[in-house]
């Protein structure tokens, strides 16, 4: 979803109470946003809330059905939360000339009822009041509070508006063997796990669907680099596959297909096509998985490449000490989670050194071999190297 001059609006500020193993997060949001900590430390439940906001507004879900999936107030509500119980969540949004134009804010209990009622609701736009609840009408029917104001005035410009920045919010955690075997897949359409990713880009008008298959490859191309061509074909039953022709000694080279490709591979290029589909906070879990160290430290670059092209926002979890620590990543664009005895603790990070040393310890692989040893010499070899060597 895009704001005032085609700039897409993101997420900027965030302050949770009481969320899951958080008892108390402020924070602010770039527009890629690497979540880093060991193993464990809630990045996970992070994310969940802003696939929470998707929720209230997505039909046949809404916020009744978005607790009890989640296991209801007792499952959500962090274990450390004593007196005020309430779970409170307030998300900033806008764009880079308004970056906090609207404000949106949602508590919410369980009283005497078993099922969870909203304490408060509020919406800002541009520092105009737009709704506060509970109001008159709550007063005279309590039972609307079982519901957020989002499901129930869809007529209003404004709300519309907020409902579907929230519903643009896309969570992706490519599993390469629902991309090999769809038809396990469950999801219909936007699968998270990428069931539907071959054939979404087979949906593709064709000038487009190569036009940004050129450009993951050029942006893959110091990962993938005997790679020369990537595209989409329909087999004789009408099935689509990622075709991977490879630099090779015959004329016309070898061809690899999603079955054939690595998992890492696969993982990277449904990321960035993902990242090309569409304007909303991308939620991406832990881009790093199968892949080398090596093409890890790469991983930044190719997301910089990825931002002059689309200025989608990403959101990212990881505990990979190579994501993080290189040239390509700002301070100010780590978040830290750091698992304490009754809750997690979110907060910038200090320095490089620190984030690398945190998530070595958390997660038992520090190095203690010098950089340039021969254990590193070896280890500088091309991930997506098709002859194996």
């Amino acid at each position: 979803m895009r704001g005032s001059g085609d700039e897409s609006r993101r997420f900027t500020h965030i302050q949770l109470k009481n969320w899951r193993n958080f008892l108390r997060v402020e924070a602010t949001l770039e527009r890629r946003t690497y979540l880093a900590g060991p193993s464990a430390s809630g990045k996970t439940n992070f994310l969940d809330l802003f696939r929470f906001l998707h929720d209230l507004v997505t039909p046949g879900v809404g916020f009744r059905e978005a607790v009890r999936k989640r296991g209801g107030l007792r499952k959500l509500r962090c274990l450390a939360a004593r007196q005020d119980s309430d779970i409170g969540i307030l998300v900033h949004a806008g764009v880079g000339g308004d970056p906090a134009g609207w404000e949106y804010e949602l508590h919410f209990n369980q009283e005497s009822q078993p099922r969870p009622v909203i304490k408060r609701e509020r919406f800002l736009s541009s520092g105009h009041e737009v709704l506060v609840r509970p109001d008159e009408r709550d007063s005279a029917a309590p039972e609307r509070l079982e519901r957020t104001l989002l499901e129930q005035e869809s007529g209003r410009d404004d709300l519309r508006e907020l409902a579907a920045f929230f519903r643009s919010i896309h969570y992706w955690h490519l599993a390469p063997q629902l991309v090999r075997e769809p038809e396990r897949s469950a999801a219909r359409e936007l699968d998270a796990f990428g069931g539907d990713l071959l054939d979404r880009m087979a949906a593709m008008p064709e000038k487009t669907c190569h036009a940004r298959l050129r450009f993951i490859l050029e942006t893959l191309h110091d990962t993938m680099p005997r790679i020369e061509q990537l595209d989409v074909r329909r087999d004789a039953r009408g099935r689509p596959h990622l075709r991977a022709r490879h630099e090779h000694w015959r004329s016309r080279g070898a061809v690899q297909t999603e079955q054939q490709l690595p998992d890492g591979a696969l993982r990277l290029i449904g990321l960035l096509w993902t990242a090309l589909e569409g304007g909303g906070p991308l939620l991406v879990e832990e881009p790093e998985i199968s892949l080398h160290p090596q093409a890890v430290r790469l991983i930044p670059g190719m997301l910089a490449r990825l931002g002059r092209r689309s200025d989608r926002q990403l959101l990212m979890t990881t505990h990979s000490p190579d994501l993080v620590a290189g040239d390509s990543v700002q301070l100010s664009e780590i978040l830290l989670f750091l698992p304490e005895d009754e809750a997690t603790i979110v907060r910038p990070v200090l320095s490089a050194a620190e984030v690398r040393t945190m998530l070595e310890e958390g997660s038992g692989e520090r190095e203690e071999r010098p950089a340039g040893s021969a254990a590193d010499d070896e280890n500088q070899i091309e991930l997506f190297d098709p002859s194996g060597a």
